[in-house]
């Protein structure tokens, strides 16, 4: 089966370490082919990009999957302003650098999409080409949060995650059934396999990573910087979208086009927020013409 752990390619572990923080990361195909990072959401980690590896690394792309902070065997550090979102810019580009690479592709999901549009924005001569799934340009996901009433219910939870305590014993009780249920209300049936589930648990099992990964919700509210004076992606950008997603309205995608000099959106119709899990193939495929263009 695609993407089962032992149908994956032979992959290195690495390591780096940036001011105290250690970060994990995985990597496949050839060291001097073009550098591609692939950066997961919530509640996942590097395992979630597990159908893209090998097709990437097949075809020629060096292919580099982290932990992000907090999440699985990276480094969880204890204060919300760990994760403020210069930080997690901070971690992406340094892997980088100390992969010798000046300029690389990058493609995110869910809270690494966040990452990635960030990315662009802050540092935007430091990537090749840019990969969003399923998460709208910041100045339009604030916007619209703030103005349309189906969004704000659309994200209920990123207030109930303000909350101490409560959100980590909602997702961890019996077994970490919350953080289960909301994989398996979001997606289509069958995208979670029960040997997914059981990854799922024991990355969520190190101590602390419950409340690390609630605490990139929590920084959102309290450190989030202005967005740069200029807000244009001047990246190339290739934005795919799952249109039955229950999190972000899907006109988010193509307000957020506007705000790319060069951008191509792509909807699937029937995938849901979790759509390189469900559309691996499409997915592969985009994301290999997008990088070798």
């Amino acid at each position: 089966m695609v993407g089962s752990m032992h149908d994956l390619p032979l992959l290195d572990e690495l390591w780096f370490e940036r001011q105290g923080v250690c970060l994990h990361a995985v990597a496949a195909g050839p060291k001097d082919g073009q550098l591609v990072i692939l950066l997961h959401g919530f509640p996942e980690f590097w395992y979630s990009w597990r159908k893209q590896v090998g097709p990437l690394a097949e075809a020629g792309f060096r292919v580099v999957v982290p932990d992000q902070r907090g999440y699985n065997v990276s480094s969880k550090p204890p204060r919300i302003a760990d994760y403020s979102v210069g930080s997690l810019v901070a971690d992406v580009v340094f892997i980088a650098g100390r992969l010798g690479r000046e300029r690389f592709h990058l493609a995110g999901h869910d809270w690494g999409a966040a990452v990635a549009w960030m990315t662009a924005l802050l540092i935007p001569e430091r990537l090749h080409k840019l990969t969003i799934l399923n998460v709208p340009h910041p100045a339009v996901f604030l916007r619209t949060v703030r103005t349309n009433l189906r969004q704000m219910l659309r994200s209920w939870y990123m207030a109930f995650f303000q909350l101490p305590a409560i959100p980590e014993l909602a997702f961890s009780a019996n077994n970490f059934e919350g953080g289960i249920k909301s994989l398996l209300g979001s997606s289509r049936p069958g995208t979670f396999t029960p040997e997914d589930l059981d990854q799922y648990r024991k990355a969520w099992s190190h101590p602390g990573t419950v409340t690390a990964m609630i605490n990139w919700y929590r920084a959102f509210f309290c450190t989030r910087p202005p967005l740069p004076e200029d807000s244009r992606v001047h990246v190339p950008t290739l934005i795919l979208w799952g249109e039955q997603d229950m999190f972000l309205l899907p006109e988010m995608a193509e307000k957020s086009v506007g705000y790319c000099d060069s951008a191509r959106l792509i909807y699937f119709g029937n995938a849901s927020h979790w759509l390189h899990h469900e559309e691996p193939e499409a997915i592969n495929a985009a994301l290999i013409e997008h990088f070798r263009e």
